[in-house]
Order: structure tokens, then C-alpha cells, then sequence
């Protein structure tokens, strides 16, 4: 997390304090009780936040492959991050196709995947479900891993694009 210079300071009511306060008060804690539940029970799907959500989303496909696939891909490991490293200095046109990387099994590192939520929200947004493009990006980086066709991976590849 970085440091941030911005700060936040609550404003100033204007008016006579004493009287602004009291209204205030009042029409913000009613009968001094506060809220009496949470305002969304974390059952229901609107209680998780969007990392949560995209998460499950990875998940899900990860747990689809592993149906398709078993044994062959357990040792695969697969990562969120938000955005990719050096996001900066990359050309726009070079950030559009980069929704997650995938990296080969080296000495004593299992092969990764990794998935950008941020760069795969924006291209989500408004034209596709999100949680079929997430369950594409994985299902590409698995089949470059693996040398195949990502319509070999998975015959569901491609939803998104229909």
C-alpha cells in the first residue's frame, strides 16, 4: 500500500454550533440506538466486496479446470493482482491485451497464473460478464501452459466473445 499526501478532514458545520450539532445528532443516530443490523447480511451476494467477488470468480474457473483436467494441473498455482507491475511505463496498446501472464514451472517454482482484476474490469465493463472473461483469461494462460489450444482446455473458451 502507498503512502498517500491527501488527507481528509471533516468539514466545519457552519451556523451556531450548538444547534447544528444537536440536529445533526439526531438525524443521524435516531433515539441514540445506531443501526440494528448489518444493512446487507453476508449471505446475500451484495455483502462482498469486488475483490472478493472476482476472486470467486478465479476460483470458479480454476475449480472447472480441475474437473476438466485432475491431477495435471494441481501443481499449477494461480494469482490476483490488481494491476500489472510497471503498468506506468507500458504503451496503451501493450496494457489492452494484458488481462494476466502465465509462467512455466521453473527449479522449485510450481507453474503461476496470474490474473489482473483491474485491466479485466475495465475491459468487462458494459460489453461482457466479467466472470466469463475471467474464466477466458484463465483458460488461455492454462492452454499456454500446457501447449494446447484453449478450445482443447475447455470447450465452454470463448463465451465471452460470442
Amino acid at each position: 500500500m502507498r503512502d498517500s499526501s491527501f488527507s481528509i478532514r471533516p468539514a466545519v458545520p457552519e451556523g451556531p454550533v450548538g444547534e447544528q450539532s444537536r440536529y445533526a445528532r439526531r438525524r443521524r443516530d435516531r433515539h441514540g440506538r445506531g443501526l440494528r443490523g448489518e444493512l446487507i447480511p453476508s449471505h446475500l451476494p451484495g455483502s462482498r466486496t469486488r475483490s472478493e467477488r472476482f476472486e470467486d470468480w478465479v476460483l470458479e474457473s480454476a475449480q472447472r479446470l480441475e474437473r476438466l483436467w485432475g491431477g495435471r494441473i494441481q501443481d499449477v498455482q494461480i494469482l490476483v493482482l490488481e494491476i500489472p507491475d510497471g503498468l506506468e511505463q507500458m504503451a496503451p496498446e501493450t496494457v489492452r491485451g494484458l488481462l494476466g501472464t502465465s509462467t512455466p514451472a521453473a527449479d522449485r517454482q510450481p507453474a503461476t497464473i496470474t490474473v489482473f482484476r483491474h485491466p479485466i474490469e475495465m475491459t468487462a465493463k458494459g460489453y461482457v460478464p466479467a466472470n466469463e472473461l475471467v474464466h477466458d483469461v484463465v483458460v488461455e494462460q492454462m492452454a499456454e501452459l500446457l501447449g494446447m489450444a484453449p478450445e482443447a482446455v475447455d470447450p465452454a473458451y470463448g463465451r465471452s466473445r460470442a
